[in-house]
């Protein structure tokens, strides 16, 4: 290839202005993250980096906002002042603006970097109506988290059915071990408990119907769901006045040896490490109830979108192609302690990635969570019942029938 000098550039931008009556525009690239964390922060600008190097003719604007205000403020920006790349999520949350015309069609991303087979476990989550919205840069597993060192203490065997689990809570709530930590203040972490019960006794199927909406919260084959359920709560295995507390501050009954297990995300790990418990810690599926209703995981996945109204479609889909890299997409997800939704990716060397990519990897399908996978609202007035429910069980029907005329004025 012709090497192009300084004097030619001079040259060529001579003749562009002669041209046209003004210098050549500048390529801008605007980003905004939601990656606010220390980590996570640290990983997206590392990538942005590597993209400049490789693009220097591309200026990157990356514009970080609190992870929470982030969620608030997203459908302003698509709106009023769009960016040309947004980091967001999978499933319904990606829906949700495909619908209202925010997000972009990037099928040809997909067709033209081959990712509808490298990254063919994310391609649903990605998919509306045959067309591809985004690209997952990380997913991660959900599982039970336990310290090893008490479920030796109490001679408790790691759970692979529900009877089994129900064992180990029992053993461990008599040796005055708290079984389950769990913070429900923001109410996500119930609605994890919600999907792993219902995946188990109804499956993928049912759990996807009743989070499109068209399933019903009265249904019958919700009852086994808040039965097992209920019995966790009314035998006191959650931590006590749980909904007190965040997810960060529910870990220190577990990180100090007063509680055994929490279903959690990986994102989970290196709050272990650095309290130095890690060691400790280990990592085990979620226990099977009904073994006809299949093995299914939640997993939900990160992803980058090019809003609708983005003012450089053409550089925003060469990000995307650039962070879809084998080698981009292994940097971006384990810096943050996720999976890499690219196949072609190095294997993880990590034990808690190791044991979710062969949890995820004998899946017979993935969920993206619940409030992923469900209207926002829905999934606003959904959490509040799960948490309202493990707090009063005995509110279990008003609860229900709640939820249920919420979905009907949701959906229909």
């Amino acid at each position: 290839m012709k090497r192009i000098t300084s004097l030619s550039l001079l040259a060529l931008l001579a003749l562009t202005i002669a041209l046209t009556g003004c210098p050549p525009q500048e390529r801008v690239l605007v980003i905004n993250s939601n990656a606010s964390d220390p980590a996570p922060k640290q990983v997206v600008e590392e990538v942005v980096n590597r993209f400049k190097e490789e693009y220097p003719d591309i200026e990157v604007q990356l514009n970080t906002f609190d992870h929470e205000a982030y969620k608030t403020n997203i459908r302003n920006f698509l709106v009023s002042e769009a960016p040309d790349v947004a980091l967001w999520f999978a499933g319904n949350r990606m829906k949700f603006f495909v619908d209202q015309g925010l997000f972009a069609d990037v099928s040809d991303v997909w067709q033209d970097e081959g990712l509808t087979d490298s990254m063919s476990s994310s391609l649903s989550a990605m998919t509306v109506d045959g067309k591809q919205y985004g690209v997952p840069y990380a997913y991660y597993q959900w599982g039970v988290y336990y310290r090893q060192d008490l479920f030796d203490q109490v001679g408790a065997e790691v759970p692979t059915d529900w009877d089994s689990f129900l064992e180990a809570c029992a053993k461990l709530k008599a040796a005055g071990i708290t079984p389950i930590t769990i913070g429900t203040k923001f109410l996500w972490t119930a609605a994890g408990w919600f999907d792993y019960l219902n995946l188990r006794v109804n499956g993928l199927d049912y759990h996807i119907s009743l989070t499109d909406g068209d399933a019903s919260y009265l249904d019958s084959e919700l009852d086994e769901v808040f039965d097992v359920w209920r019995v966790l709560v009314e035998n006191g295995y959650f931590l006590e006045s749980h909904g007190d507390f965040s997810w960060q501050e529910a870990q220190a009954p577990m990180i100090n040896g007063e509680a055994a297990m929490y279903l959690i995300g990986n994102f989970i790990v290196p709050f272990f490490e650095d309290a130095n418990v890690v060691d400790n810690v280990g990592f085990f599926r979620f226990p099977t109830i009904n073994p006809a209703a299949g093995s299914y995981e939640d997993a939900p996945t990160d992803t980058v979108h090019i809003p609708a109204n983005a003012n450089n479609i053409e550089d925003a889909k060469l990000f995307l192609a650039f962070m879809a890299r084998p080698e981009i997409s292994n940097l971006w997800a384990t810096g943050i302690g996720n999976l890499p939704p690219n196949k072609n990716a190095p294997a993880p060397t990590d034990r808690f990635l190791q044991a979710g990519a062969e949890l995820l990897g004998a899946a017979d399908g993935l969920a993206q969570f619940y409030d992923r996978d469900t209207d926002p609202e829905m999934a606003s007035i959904g959490m509040q019942g799960f948490q309202e429910f493990m707090i009063n069980p005995d509110r279990e029907d008003e609860i229900r029938q709640r939820l249920d005329d919420e979905r009907k004025r949701i959906f229909q």
